[in-house]
């Protein structure tokens, strides 16, 4: 399908619908009139595929004819989403493709349903990296994606009862049209055994092997302009049976190996609270991050020959801790395989490597039983002794105390050793980067506070964004057509170009039009939760969502303590007028966090209560939304009025949903925490509604005595909706299912849930009054549209290339 630009929409839109009739017929194996809805899904993507290949082998050939410098991007997760929208907008061929199919009766948001959404991530982590992955290609970087392709990955939620319920997500059980298997770029990843001293050096003798192969999907740019490489690893036993078992009647045992390869790429993030689970979840870690490193290693020394050059021409980024062992396993390459000095191979690889920090929660910066790490991995171990001695000793001359040494050692002689990979990507990395103002100055302060001190040069800050393409462009096309009418269509290729709203946001005509498109994307989103919960909301209420991963550090557990005093205000004082609201929640609870799937079972139980209950009218109504995705966010976030964002100042590194919601229009009500502290900068204090505790503050009333009791006695909304909770009123069937939940609050408070209570009650009220005066509703959301233009990923990749990677 060559598609020559210089035909007109009706003639591409011929040479489309000739291609996939052509596709169908020789690639799927069916006859047009015998032919599946699903059948036409894959022959559109095929065909589709075809002019994407043509675009993938060009980008492939510049990139070798200039001999430039190539981003390597590794990543546990990405959240890649539904791929055929994407690249029919990228490309150019949505209105062409569109045309083709009605010819045969299909409209192409019907076949775009029936493509499942990747299975490759959870949360902000992995949608942050299929971002980088779009701008990259489109601002014509180089660049592979490396991580897993998980078979079943992040689990598919249903809710019974109210209770989350995981099930095995099973994106891939009809195959995926957009990859392409290489089997020859396959590299054997060894585990366990013994490090042999060869006399002119050590040779790592695994106990056991397995083989990664490499399965690449294609990422396009905006325009078409570059397509990067996706490459996800999957594995295989080097003998996938052993017949001589199989023979002797041990039909389960001779299949062992091919199992335990199969462990590697079933589960995102399997369930690490047994010590079997943690020591799956470090294979993951090592398999995909040895597979990328031999990878990348390879193609260079292909290439450009000497290892030496590797700074050079190729530009590793960790994405947080999860690939942080790939600094161990370039020195073990480089000293054990390639004769690199130790000294020479640290230089390399330091020049090579970047990392990203995400959080500053210590449990999430990743550590390892010492006694695991060794035994799974015992040259590694070697290498990471070796390397902490150079650190320690260069700590020691520059004068540092005992204290400062043992924080920043690489094993934590606290109680069980471990291997803190943290300190292994900040020791590696010739940059640590943050994703939001405030995140990366907490760094600095807090987890890192002596590596900072040692390398005081190597923390920067990147903040963090969204590609304009799927949060804009293709998930809300209605405001697309308002905004072009009305600035026309520069904005399409520079997100920043949104500023020119500014001068229009007191227009009354352009607030119409704008809140026409929402109401339009509420009545969508009210049919399609109609259809998926059975619950009736109304499009002219108030949409009040907090979607995201459910921790107890986004506090999704003070919105719905929050709701419950709402709800008992409702009742207690209909006289007055209040707004309309429907509280909309979504999100996934690690199977393991038991206080997770609990606030979960809450939100239900409440939307139970609340729902039914006819004191209240249409004037309240809780949604819990299932099976959180990509796709589903798509949805919600155009149709949105208010987006929270509300965790415990200090806690959130970021956030990219507040900027996705803010580029759509919503208002943010949030805690001046990650990035919400920019977007109040970008959109102005009266465009944002903020409260609550600074990380100052949080960290002031923990360390001088929080006594939240005090607080709850102190205020009669929080201590009646608690009280509530706590006995059972929202349990019938159970009345001690959430004392010991709201015990925690009157006892430790932790997250600070009813310290900012008062204050995020107060703020839920003054949006009442901000909701009831319309038109400065409407000129408070033209102007978050127009201010968060600078939230694009591709203002964040071009400051990584020019300031990181030097690309």
């Amino acid at each position: 399908m060559s598609l020559d630009p210089a035909l007109t929409s009706g003639s591409r839109a011929a040479e489309i619908d000739a291609h996939i009739i052509d596709v169908l017929r020789h690639r799927v194996g069916k006859d047009e009139r015998a032919a599946k809805p699903h059948d036409w899904f894959t022959a559109t993507v095929l065909a589709l595929r075809d002019a994407v290949i043509d675009r993938w082998m060009e980008s492939t050939r510049k990139t070798y004819d200039e001999g430039g410098k190539r981003v390597y991007y590794l990543s546990l997760e990405f959240l890649i989403g539904r791929l055929l929208r994407d690249a029919l907008s990228n490309m150019g061929l949505t209105r062409e493709m569109e045309k083709a199919l009605a010819a045969h009766g299909f409209d192409l948001t019907t076949l775009e349903d029936l493509e499942p959404d990747a299975a490759l991530g959870n949360g902000g982590l992995g949608r942050l990296a299929a971002c980088f992955m779009e701008s990259l290609a489109s601002l014509d970087i180089p660049a592979y994606g490396y991580g897993i392709r998980y078979k079943n990955g992040m689990f598919r939620q249903r809710i019974d009862d109210g209770w989350q319920v995981e099930l095995p997500e099973t994106w891939l059980s009809h195959g995926n049209p957009w990859e392409f298997d290489r089997r020859e770029s396959a590299y054997r990843i060894g585990f366990g055994g013994e490090v042999v001293d060869r006399g002119d050096g050590v040779e790592w003798v695994p106990a056991e092997q397995v083989e990664a192969y490499a399965v690449d999907t294609p990422v396009v740019g905006w325009r078409g302009k570059r397509v990067n490489t996706l490459r996800l690893w999957t594995a295989a036993a080097l003998d996938p049976i052993r017949l001589d078992a199989f023979n002797a009647g041990d039909h389960v045992g001779a299949l062992v190996e091919e199992a335990r390869a199969d462990a590697l790429v079933r589960v995102l993030y399997p369930a690490d609270s047994t010590p079997a689970g943690q020591e799956l979840r470090l294979r993951q870690e090592y398999f995909f991050t040895s597979a990328s490193i031999q990878d990348i290693i390879r193609r260079h020394v292909q290439y450009h020959c000497d290892v030496r050059t590797l700074p050079d021409k190729a530009a590793i980024q960790l994405n947080d801790t999860h690939p942080a062992v790939a600094v161990a396993e370039i020195m073990r390459l480089l000293v054990d395989v390639h004769g690199l000095e130790f000294n020479e191979a640290w230089d390399v690889t330091r020049r090579t490597v970047a990392y990203t920090n995400h959080t500053l929660l210590p449990e999430a910066l990743e550590s390892w039983p010492l006694p695991l790490f060794e035994r799974l991995l015992p040259r590694h171990m070697q290498i990471v002794y070796a390397i902490n001695s150079r650190v320690l000793r260069e700590a020691r001359k520059t004068g540092m105390d005992d204290r400062a040494i043992a924080a920043i050692s690489l094993i934590d002689e606290h109680g069980e050793r471990r291997v803190r990979m943290a300190n292994l990507a900040f020791c590696g990395a010739h940059s640590v980067n943050g994703v939001a103002a405030l995140h990366t100055e907490l760094m600095k302060t807090t987890v890192f506070s002596d590596l900072h001190a040692l390398y005081p040069h190597k923390i920067n800050n990147k903040t963090n964004g969204v590609t304009p393409r799927r949060w804009l462009q293709q998930c809300n096309p209605g405001l697309v057509g308002v905004l072009k009418d009305a600035i026309g269509p520069a904005f399409l290729d520079d997100a920043e170009k949104l500023v020119e709203l500014n001068a229009l946001a007191d227009d009354a005509a352009l607030g119409e039009r704008i809140a026409e498109v929402k109401r339009a994307n509420k009545v969508a989103l009210a049919r399609h939760l109609k259809e998926l919960t059975g619950v009736r909301i109304d499009p002219d209420a108030l949409f009040d969502v907090q979607i995201k991963r459910i921790h107890e550090y986004k506090r999704q557990l003070l919105n719905l303590i929050e709701t419950v005093a709402l709800y008992d205000q409702i009742r207690s004082h209909p006289e007055r007028d209040w707004v309309p609201r429907v509280k909309i929640f979504g999100g996934k609870a690690a199977p393991s966090y038991h206080n997770a799937k609990l606030i979960i079972k809450l939100a239900n139980d409440i939307a139970r209560r609340v729902n039914s209950d006819p004191s209240v009218g249409g004037l309240l109504k809780v949604v819990f939304v299932p099976n959180y995705n990509v796709t589903l966010a798509e949805r919600i976030i155009p149709a949105a009025d208010l987006s929270e964002q509300i965790s415990t100042a200090g806690m959130e590194a970021s956030g990219t949903g507040n900027m996705k919601f803010a580029l759509n229009g919503a208002l943010t009500i949030g805690t001046l925490d990650g990035a919400n502290i920019e977007i109040k900068d970008r959109v102005g204090d009266d465009n944002i509604v903020i409260f609550g505790l600074t990380a100052d503050e949080v960290l002031e009333q923990r360390t001088t005595g929080y006594n939240p009791r005090k607080v709850i006695e102190g205020s009669k909304e929080l201590q009646q909706a608690i009280n509530a909770i706590a006995s059972g009123v929202f349990s019938p069937d159970d009345p001690n299912r959430y004392a010991a939940l709201m015990g925690g609050i009157y006892d430790s408070d932790w997250f600070l849930v009813a310290a900012d209570f008062d204050s995020y009650h107060a703020a839920q009220r003054g949006v009442d009054r901000r909701w009831e005066d319309q038109p400065g509703w409407r000129a408070s959301a033209i102007r978050n549209i127009a201010n968060v233009g600078w939230f694009s990923s591709d203002r964040t990749i071009g400051e990584y290339a020019r300031d990181i990677w030097g690309v």
